[in-house]
């Protein structure tokens, strides 16, 4: 009985390093880098155009420092302007752009209402955009008000495409001459495609640190300092990532910034409502999609809301 119980530890000692070796591979084991939290110098609720019901959806800076966001409950582009001495900012549609008559092209092919998610911007200034119903990139050149659906082959990753159509591409950034896109859940995945030959070369993914999930959750992506920026919803952090060699650089939490009273949302769903990321050299920018849920201090205002934080990781000169 001895021996047999001997050999049954050992085996059971052996499965756990199978099994600890197996999620280390997977990148779901606990890691050591570096963590911090977020906190919001300053925040604004940002007016509802027509007050009509907006979901900012994505978000990504401009050279001059103006910011740009998108509505996942219609196509366009709209830049955010700040009003003076006060904690809010209009939303201003950007013109010519995503026009019926530009959008006409696609309409047999389209599935559902134009769901608008991820945002980002080239060396050129062309902007792109997920639509989730579809899976498709659609890229607008403002200088030829020429908009066009990039005709990439996902066949490399459909295994990860769920037949939810809320599931599917949440995020887009672009940066070293790569275009990457979020594949937001069921399965989550990063893709990286070329945006020379617009053709699928990998995909990847990351997870927060100390996190057993199987399934990441991305919200938003963003390139900034030759980096990767992913936003993770479920999980409520931003992580730094070194595209390159697949690996966390480190991890920013913003649970506890999107829990206080003053901006807090009654949501319908567990998770955090932020689904708008931009980074720069000193700042961390997040935007809320409420689903047209008020904060709890402002019953019926259900205006969405910027955060701006310092970055926490970048030491600064007194």
């Amino acid at each position: 009985m001895k021996r047999i119980l001997q050999f049954l530890w050992l085996i059971l000692g052996v499965g756990c390093a199978l099994l600890g070796a197996a999620q280390a591979a997977g990148g779901l084991a606990p890691d050591t880098w570096p963590q911090f939290a977020l906190v919001a110098e300053q925040f604004w609720q940002l007016n509802l155009p027509h007050g009509e019901r907006f979901d900012a959806s994505g978000l990504t800076l401009l050279p001059d420092g103006g910011l740009l966001t998108i509505n996942d409950h219609a196509p366009g582009i709209w830049r955010i302007r700040f009003l003076a001495g006060t904690n809010a900012a209009d939303l201003e549609r950007l013109p010519n752009c995503f026009t019926d008559a530009q959008l006409a092209p696609f309409a047999k092919e389209k599935v559902g209402r134009w769901d608008c998610e991820g945002l980002a911007r080239d060396a050129q200034g062309r902007l792109y955009v997920c639509e989730e119903a579809n899976r498709w990139i659609m890229r607008f050149d403002p200088k030829t008000e020429k908009l066009e659906r990039l005709p990439i082959d996902w066949s490399w990753t459909t295994k990860y495409f769920n037949s939810d159509p809320n599931a599917s591409f949440e995020g887009v950034a672009i940066g070293g001459g790569k275009l990457f896109v979020a594949n937001e859940r069921q399965l989550g995945r990063l893709i990286v495609v070329d945006l020379a030959t617009l053709k699928v070369e990998r995909d990847f993914a990351v997870h927060p640190a100390n996190s057993k999930a199987r399934d990441p959750h991305y919200s938003d992506l963003c390139w900034h300092g030759g980096h990767l920026w992913v936003l993770m919803r479920e999980a409520r952090v931003v992580l730094q990532v070194d595209a390159e060699k697949e690996k966390v650089l480190a991890q920013f939490s913003f649970s506890e910034m999107e829990r206080k009273m003053a901006v807090a949302y009654n949501t319908r769903y567990p998770t955090s409502t932020m689904e708008g990321l931009a980074v720069d050299d000193d700042f961390i920018w997040l935007c809320t999609d409420n689903n047209g849920e008020a904060r709890w201090i402002a019953p019926g205002d259900t205006r969405p809301t910027l955060f701006k934080c310092k970055r926490p990781d970048v030491k600064r000169k007194e």
